[in-house]
């Protein structure tokens, strides 16, 4: 097969910078284009070990900026679209800066999209966008379930979702969707829960878990996760075709997956801190990616308990990795987390 050339934007981010560094390793013919703002959760030292590549090449910048992204987009035949704003915490406290990307940049990127008639745009977007199930019933999220995003970050990757679906039924695109569960792995911003955990416990901090902690989520290895993605873009009957991709076969609710966490670093439990729940916290996330593996043969290779080992042992060895982020991000921390009982 002749080399390919793919935009990939939000490269620089948690799941963007492990799809990068794993499509080089495993189609190094082919050449990337990174687009990224280099907002907080993007970093560069993600890819510093590709940095040297020839056939990968960095640009900064914005995706609702639409000569930038039409020039970057100019020759490429494929693009992954992991460019979000995608905390909900975050969302909470300033949702208009995920219209702004989410919502905008989705739709700039689209039209640009058009413009150089591109082989496929790829979306990768959320289970959050189907809202929330009842905690301790069997319902798992499929690709048809009806949309019911509670958050404004669901919210506005739903809008992205339909946009994307939009431009291929009114013009024509050619385009995929996958919505992924929880990710964890390597070089995940230490806000997120499996980080967090991790580098609390590191650092000897209390270990913060909202509410009740029965919250349940499908958590899905990164690495498995650009599995997916590679299969869905190497296969063309994928096109025009939503998956849902996930980690679990059965609920682990937060406050068990951090007890998981604490278990393997052999700390006691007693530095869990229950604190104040999140604002419209959603009860229960679960997947059902059958589909996945009936078209596309991908299921997930490890098991959380391995997944969570990996996890673990990378951010024991990279804190000059992981520290500089907590530390800049302290009055964030310190307002998300505060000590004080929960009411639930």
């Amino acid at each position: 097969m002749s080399a390919r050339s793919l935009l990939v934007t939000g490269g620089a981010g948690f799941i963007g910078s492990n799809f990068i560094r794993y499509w080089l390793e495993h189609h190094p013919s082919d050449t990337i284009v990174n687009l990224d703002a280099l907002t907080y959760a993007g970093n560069l030292a993600n890819l510093a070990d590709v940095a040297d590549n020839p056939n990968y090449n960095f640009v900064e910048g914005n995706i609702a900026d639409p000569e930038l992204v039409s020039k970057v987009m100019a020759n490429c035949q494929l693009v992954v679209h992991f460019a979000a704003e995608t905390h909900v915490d975050r969302s909470i406290l300033n949702p208009s800066i995920f219209l702004e990307t989410n919502v905008t940049g989705t739709n700039v990127l689209l039209q640009a999209a058009l413009e150089h008639h591109l082989d496929r745009f790829h979306h990768i977007s959320t289970d959050e966008v189907y809202g929330s199930l009842e905690l301790g019933s069997t319902d798992r999220f499929n690709e048809t379930t009806a949309y019911d995003p509670h958050s404004p970050y669901s919210a506005s990757k739903a809008a992205s979702d339909h946009l994307v679906r939009a431009y291929g039924q009114t013009y024509g695109l050619p385009f995929s969707i996958t919505n992924c569960s929880n990710n964890y792995g390597q070089y995940q911003f230490p806000e997120k829960l499996v980080p967090l955990t991790i580098t609390q416990v590191i650092q000897g901090k209390r270990v913060p878990v909202y509410g009740d902690g029965r919250h349940v989520r499908d958590w899905l290895f990164v690495q498995d996760h650009c599995r997916a993605i590679e299969r869905v873009l190497l296969d063309k009957t994928t096109l025009g075709k939503t998956y849902l991709l996930g980690g679990l076969d059965q609920d682990v609710s937060n406050l068990e997956l951090v007890k998981m966490i604490l278990d393997k670093m052999g700390q006691d439990h007693q530095v869990i801190e229950m604190v104040a729940d999140r604002q419209g916290h959603d009860r229960r996330y679960a997947v059902d990616w059958s589909l996945s593996t009936q078209e596309l043969g991908w299921e997930p290779s490890v098991t959380l308990s391995q997944g969570l080992d990996q996890t673990i042992a990378w951010y024991q060895h990279n804190q000059q990795w992981w520290q500089p982020l907590k530390d800049q991000s302290q009055d964030f921390f310190e307002t998300n987390y505060q000590s004080q009982p929960s009411t639930s």
